[in-house]
C-alpha cells in the first residue's frame, strides 16, 4: 500500500479545513487535505455572520472572496405576523466587521479551496477516510480513492474538519447527545423571479410560524434564494408525501413569503435533515482536534455554523503549529475552554429563541437601543467579547429582560 508522510493531515475541504490549511501552509507546514466529495458540491449553511470575516482575513483567504460579487449581508430581519425586528450590524455594540455575505456554498467553498491550492496546499478530492489509528500523537490514516485503491497517510497531527461527515467522532466513538431540543429541517433553492427590489428582496429574513417553527429566506446575488423550514421533529413528521410536496405544504404556513414562491419550480428536490444539533464527548485527543460541525452543531437560527467552523479552524491551526514547534499546548484551556465560551453563549440564545424569550425582545414595540446593540453584536458572532453584558450574562440576561417586558405588558393591560 502506498504511503505518504505529512506534518498535518486535514480531513475535509470546507471553510474550516481551508482556513486551517491556508494558515499552516503560510507558516511553512507540510499540510494535506483529504476530501470525500468532488468539488464544487452542494452544502447548507449559506448565511455567514461578520465574525468569520476576521478568520478569512487572518488565513489569507479574504481577498479571493472580495472579488466574487456575493450578496452582502448587512444585518437580519425577523418577521412574526405583522411584527418585525430588524438588526443592522453597523449599529452593533463594540468593534468588528459590520457586514458579511450570503453565499451559495458550492461556489463559496470551491473558491476558498481553490485559493488554498493556489497558495500551495495539497488537496486530494474523492478521497475517503476508511480508518485512522493513533500511536501517541502520530496518526496512520487509510484513504480509499475513487478508483477503489487504498493508501496510507502518516501525520504528526490531524485536524478533523469533515463537518457533518464527523469522521473521527464516528470512528473513535465520540458521538454524544446534544443539549438542545431535537429539531429537523427541509430546504431547497428557488429561482427568485418575484423577488422584491431593494432591501426587502436582499435582506436575510426569518419568518416565525410558531415559537418553535420558522422559515428562512436567504437571497443570493445569482438570482437564486435558499428557502427552508426548521421545526421540532414531530412537526416535520406531521407532513406526508415527497420532500417537494412536503415543502409546498409547509410553504402555505409562511404568510409573508407564500405568494412570492408558490407555484415556482424548485432548483432541486429538497433536502431533509433530522435532529440537526450534534455534539461530541471531547474536542481533542493525542494527535487530533475536531473543528466546526465535526465537533458540535447547534441550530441554524443564528447562522453560526461557518463562524464556529472558521473560528475553531484557525485556532486549531495556530495550536497545531505551536505543538509542532515543540512548544507546550494546553488543549483543554487554549482550545476547548475558548470554543466552549462561544458555544455556550450561542446555546443560550438558541434556547431563549425557542422558549420565546428572545422573540419577545426582538418583537417588542418599545425598542431599547442599548439592548438591541448588544444583542446585535452577539448575532454578528462576537460572542467572546465579555465587555458586552449580553455575552457576559448570556445565561440569564435575556430571560430577565423578557420577564420585564411581560410585566410591562401586564401593567399596560390593567390601565
Amino acid at each position: 500500500m502506498k504511503k505518504e508522510v505529512v506534518d498535518v493531515l486535514i480531513i475535509g475541504a470546507g471553510p474550516s479545513g481551508s482556513v486551517s490549511a491556508a494558515y499552516l501552509n503560510k507558516h511553512g507546514i507540510n499540510v494535506k487535505i483529504v476530501e470525500k466529495s468532488k468539488f464544487p458540491r452542494y452544502q447548507i449553511g449559506e448565511s455567514l455572520i461578520p465574525r468569520c470575516m476576521d478568520n478569512f482575513e487572518e488565513a489569507g483567504l479574504l481577498d479571493c472572496l472580495m472579488t466574487q460579487n456575493y450578496e452582502k449581508k448587512k444585518g437580519a430581519r425577523f418577521i412574526r405576523g405583522e411584527e418585525k425586528g430588524v438588526f443592522d450590524f453597523s449599529k452593533k455594540y463594540g468593534d468588528g466587521w459590520d457586514w458579511t455575505w450570503q453565499v451559495p456554498r458550492d461556489h463559496f467553498d470551491n473558491t476558498l479551496i481553490n485559493e488554498a491550492q493556489k497558495q500551495g496546499v495539497a488537496v486530494d478530492f474523492e478521497a475517503e477516510v476508511i480508518d485512522i489509528q493513533f500511536k501517541g500523537t502520530d496518526s496512520f490514516t487509510t484513504i480509499k480513492d475513487v478508483d477503489g485503491t487504498t493508501r496510507q497517510i502518516e501525520a504528526k497531527f490531524v485536524i478533523d474538519s469533515s463537518g457533518f461527515g464527523r469522521v473521527i467522532a464516528s470512528k473513535l466513538g465520540l458521538e454524544a447527545p446534544s443539549q438542545l431540543a431535537k429539531h429537523g429541517s427541509i430546504f431547497t433553492q428557488i429561482k427568485d423571479v418575484r423577488r422584491p427590489s431593494g432591501p426587502n428582496g436582499t435582506l436575510i429574513t426569518f419568518e416565525v410560524i410558531s415559537p418553535e417553527v420558522w422559515f428562512w429566506y436567504i437571497p443570493f446575488s445569482n438570482g437564486n434564494t435558499s428557502v427552508g423550514f426548521v421545526g421540532p421533529m414531530d412537526w416535520i413528521n406531521s407532513f406526508n408525501g415527497s420532500t417537494s410536496e412536503i415543502f409546498f405544504q409547509m410553504l402555505k404556513k409562511a404568510d409573508h413569503y407564500y405568494d412570492q414562491f408558490k407555484d415556482l419550480p424548485l432548483e432541486f428536490e429538497p433536502y431533509q435533515v433530522k435532529n440537526i444539533a450534534k455534539n461530541v464527548t471531547k474536542l481533542h485527543g493525542d494527535g487530533f482536534v475536531l473543528t466546526g460541525n465535526s465537533a458540535e452543531f447547534l441550530d441554524p437560527i443564528f447562522s453560526s455554523g461557518v463562524s464556529f467552523a472558521t473560528e475553531s479552524g484557525i485556532l486549531a491551526a495556530k495550536l497545531a503549529l505551536k505543538q509542532l514547534q515543540g512548544k507546550s499546548v494546553d488543549w483543554d484551556e487554549e482550545f476547548v475552554a475558548y470554543i466552549k465560551r462561544g458555544v455556550d453563549v450561542f446555546t443560550s440564545y438558541v434556547k431563549e429563541w425557542y422558549n420565546g424569550n428572545l422573540q419577545e425582545i426582538i418583537f417588542h414595540d418599545k425598542e431599547n437601543v442599548t439592548i438591541k446593540k448588544q444583542i446585535c453584536a452577539v448575532l454578528a458572532g462576537y460572542v467572546w467579547d465579555e465587555t458586552n453584558p449580553f455575552v457576559r450574562k448570556h445565561n440569564r440576561l435575556i430571560r430577565n429582560v423578557a420577564q420585564l417586558i411581560e410585566m410591562e405588558k401586564k401593567m399596560e393591560a390593567t390601565q
